[in-house]
């Protein structure tokens, strides 16, 4: 449990919120290290009602979003839209209506509502799982939403915990061509190896904006430094190319040119990790399509330690904290 922004985080009992029939209790076995635990630590940013499909005994998961209203009246939720719901809350560091608090997967038990857990496919290994549960649904969401497919040339910036699971997800989902974009060089053999069609290393290849400009349908943007070259990104996109960032950064973005984006058409939006369908569509496919996420598996008991090593740029790709 984190009690402020520059203390280690201390193992501890708390107390779950208040069992409602639509709960489901969860033993965690596996539970994956996020940049969002670290924003969110220093403050940047038995028979019972349950949905049916889960049972007692059952490998199930959940993932940032550990409520929703559900409301007939609530405009995302009838659309099936939770994920934008205006009165959800997440797994971790927020607080339910009645006062009880969300602690998150760092613990041996969690306790949330079942309309946010979801079965585990057989084949899909618990700790990729873990991960495609977080990481996983904020890159998939916005191929989803943009209809990434055989026809679409995507870029991915970033190759971390999200952006190599953006790369697979896009070439599971058969698009045409994939670009992963990272600073240096270093990454490049991974990229090839998640299936990347080209990499490009924006801080060493002075001609790299020339040769790409232009090419690409869509671009997903995980990194969250508000250094990186929006402008230059930007100008990757062919006419009527979309933009979708998906990191977020501490500081505001780079300034715009707003009239270059007026003249091809390009169009920039925010995504935030994927509504339940398409989480359950997600899962489906990485078991199906055997996808493999790079993960990193550590005791439980190190998770100060991987969270700071995650701060330093040392996860390849993904901790993972096991009990």
């Amino acid at each position: 449990m984190a009690t402020d922004a520059s203390s280690p985080m201390k193992f501890q009992a708390f107390k779950p919120k208040v069992w409602e029939e639509t709960d489901v209790d969860i033993r965690i076995s596996h539970c994956g290290v996020c940049a969002s635990d670290l924003h969110t630590m220093r403050s940047g940013w038995a028979s019972s009602e349950a949905r049916e499909g889960i049972n007692v005994g059952d490998r199930v998961g959940v993932g940032p979003q550990g409520y929703t209203c559900r409301r007939s009246d609530c405009e995302c939720c009838s659309k099936g839209q939770e994920n934008y719901c205006p009165r959800r809350l997440g797994t971790y560091g927020d607080r339910y209506p009645d006062g009880n608090v969300s602690y998150g997967g760092f613990a041996d038990y969690c306790r949330h509502n079942s309309y946010s857990v979801f079965s585990i496919p057989d084949g899909l290994a618990s700790e990729d799982a873990a991960v495609m549960l977080c990481a996983g649904s904020t890159v998939y969401e916005p191929l989803k939403e943009h209809a990434a497919g055989p026809k679409t040339r995507v870029g991915v910036i970033g190759l971390g915990g999200l952006g190599h699971l953006g790369v697979l997800f896009a070439k599971a989902m058969g698009c045409q061509r994939v670009v992963a974009f990272s600073r240096s060089m270093t990454k490049r053999d991974d990229a090839v190896k998640l299936g990347a069609d080209e990499y490009v290393a924006t801080a060493e290849q002075d001609d790299w904006l020339e040769r790409h400009a232009s090419t690409l349908d869509l671009i997903i943007c995980t990194v969250s430094d508000p250094r990186m070259p929006l402008r230059e990104y930007l100008a990757l996109l062919r006419p009527k190319g979309r933009f979708c960032q998906v990191g977020i950064p501490e500081e505001p973005l780079p300034a715009l040119d707003t009239m270059a984006l007026v003249l091809n058409g390009t169009s920039i939006s925010f995504s935030d990790s994927a509504n339940p369908g398409n989480i359950k569509e997600m899962l489906k496919l990485a078991a199906e399509k055997s996808i493999k996420a790079r993960t990193q598996v550590r005791p439980m008991e190190e998770a100060n330690e991987a969270v700071a090593d995650m701060e330093k740029g040392k996860a390849r790709f993904r901790f993972v904290l096991r009990n």
